[in-house]
């Protein structure tokens, strides 16, 4: 798939943003050692993606449907055009049937407080997968405390996909709502969502299906399915973040309520006659869309159907089993559910290491992996975890970039702390140092080091100089929420004012952190540890790029916990 990987700019030999300034040597067949697997979460975007969305604004920016100038006519024309495209990439029967939403999550929150709120009442039920993706589980949790509705959960089989034994056994009459992901985020397994929109019809409950991990991967016909509701997101299938489809029935759709009020789903408003709304699919679009996000996802549509889906299949097939083969042959990688993905998703752990541990010692290497819970904490619990690793990807991956994702995996994993070492300086020697660090210390030690891959060696080495905490420390009371890691604060403050803080967390890479916070916090009064700038150190010992306050790493949030406690 060569030519398709040419349509991404970031993924490009001319970009700067994709070459890693730390690795003096380019790795064959990889693009300045710069992988990008973490397609699961949002995908590169395409050349006329990108092209789309800045002419909008340089060419004809204005707002849709209601003015009666040239520039507005062209906006709307092209606006509603990228309708008429969504409903023939899902084969709808009507534009009329096309909502666009924020994406998958809004999506998902219109249905359930609109038609969930008319078709519930106490002691109904909604079934829904264990698998499912956060944003199609709390809705329908609210909902259930809303309407007395009761909530039944759908459990997998060996091979990660939904259960159908259970799902009979589950759907009764008193079945209301079934909804479930077509393929799930974190197991890439697909679903059988023909058979399960099938028994739900039987009982007249309304289907719900998320496409998100679907749309990029396979066609989708929601006649052929014949579900009442398909959803997804444009930013998952190499479209603009911020747009969403909401597919449905025309006959639920205009039996349902506005969701949101104002703007084009107005028809009329007085003060001396009942208000009324917009026909679909206007009535569910308040206000101002997101028209260039719009435009731009119809170039994304008409560059996948560039491509045949067959050869993208199969290609993708071939990534597959290409990355599954090399992972089974790690003794340390355990799958989160056997057998092979149906798309190019994998999940997995590895045996004695931390999974915050691997990704971002991979990302020293330049490969970009999840790691976590996935927004999907349920299937977490139900798989006995705490979290895992997921490397997912798209037809502009290569078999050489697996190859060294491989490569870089082994070396982590089997890398020795003892043979750590920093411009000469092992491990042994950093344990034989002074804990007793302060500011300044830790800025002379970053101030010799070059790159972010010797800049996480040195982290994962301050990690052995932190004390761990004892069992009685770690507590509710003294965890540090905000970490994808567990991670315990707990302070003294001795006769003088002055503050003392100990930390501990399960993943080393945070234990490093820890060491560079308190580094900057400890022996300081609480005016001291209000003052000080997290974000200038950080500048200072250069891992603002990687490790700034305002990422989600938990750095902000281990400073917010020390604020707290001097307070």
């Amino acid at each position: 798939m060569k030519k398709f990987r040419q349509q991404f700019p970031l993924l490009g030999s001319s970009n700067p943003s994709a070459t890693r300034h730390d690795q003096e040597k380019s790795v064959p067949g990889v693009n300045h050692a710069f992988v990008y697997f973490d397609n699961g979460a949002t995908t590169q975007k395409p050349n006329c993606v990108i092209d789309s969305h800045q002419t909008f604004y340089q060419e004809y920016n204005a707002n849709v449907h209601r003015a009666s100038h040239a520039l507005s006519a062209k906006a709307t024309s092209a606006f509603e055009q990228a309708r008429a495209d969504v409903k023939d990439f899902i084969n709808a029967k009507s534009s009329k049937e096309i909502i666009w939403t924020k994406g998958a999550t809004e999506s998902i929150n219109l249905i359930a407080n609109t038609l969930g709120h008319q078709i519930l009442s106490p002691g109904d039920e909604i079934i829904i997968a264990v698998s499912e993706h956060h944003a199609n589980i709390v809705p329908w949790q609210l909902l259930a405390k809303q309407t007395a509705a009761i909530i039944k959960v759908l459990t997998l089989d060996e091979d990660g996909r939904i259960d159908l034994a259970n799902f009979e056994r589950l759907i009764n009459d008193k079945t209301k709502i079934v909804c479930c992901g077509h393929v799930s985020n974190v197991l890439g397994k697909v679903n059988p969502i023909e058979a399960i929109i099938a028994k739900a019809k039987a009982v007249g409950a309304v289907t719900i299906i998320d496409g998100a991990q679907a749309v990029a991967h396979f066609p989708v016909d929601v006649q052929a399915l014949d579900c009442d509701f398909y959803l997804f997101s444009a930013h998952k299938m190499y479209g603009p973040t911020g747009v969403g489809v909401l597919y449905g029935k025309q006959v639920l759709l205009d039996a349902m309520p506005p969701y949101q009020l104002g703007g084009e789903m107005i028809k009329k408003v007085s003060f001396n006659q009942p208000t009324t709304f917009n026909v679909l699919p206007f009535k569910f679009e308040a206000g101002t869309p997101n028209i260039a996000g719009v435009i731009a996802f119809a170039q994304a549509i008409k560059f996948m159907k560039q491509f045949c889906h067959q050869d993208i299949m199969q290609y993708e097939n071939l990534l597959i089993q290409h990355c599954y083969r090399a992972l089974a042959q790690i003794s340390q990688i355990k799958f989160v559910v056997r057998d092979v993905p149906d798309i190019p998703v994998l999940a997995f752990t590895v045996e004695g290491h931390h999974n915050q541990d691997i990704a971002s010692a991979l990302d020293s290497f330049g490969i970009a992996i999840r790691s976590g819970h996935h927004c999907a904490m349920p299937l977490m619990e139900y798989l006995s975890l705490s979290g895992c690793l997921r490397v997912s990807m798209a037809p502009y991956n290569t078999i050489e970039e697996i190859d060294y994702f491989i490569t870089c995996l082994e070396k982590i994993i089997m890398a020795s702390d003892s043979h750590l070492t920093v411009n000469g300086v092992t491990a042994k020697q950093h344990l034989q140092q002074s804990s007793a660090l302060n500011s300044n210390d830790i800025i002379k030690q970053f101030a010799h080091l070059t790159g972010w891959h010797n800049r996480h060696r040195e982290i994962m080495l301050l990690s052995k100089k932190l004390p761990r905490l004892a069992s009685h420390d770690r507590h509710e009371q003294s965890l540090i929420h905000g970490c994808e890691s567990l991670a315990w604060l707990v302070s003294r403050q001795d006769k003088q004012a002055i503050f003392y803080f100990q930390a501990d967390s399960d993943a080393r890479i945070i234990r490093g952190l820890l060491v560079i916070v308190l580094a900057a916090f400890n022996g300081k009064t609480a005016e001291q540890i209000q003052t000080f700038d997290i974000e200038e150190y950080f500048d200072k010992l250069g891992l603002m790029q990687q490790l700034s306050p305002s990422r989600g790493n938990g750095v902000l949030a281990i400073v917010e916990k020390i604020k707290a406690l001097s307070l």
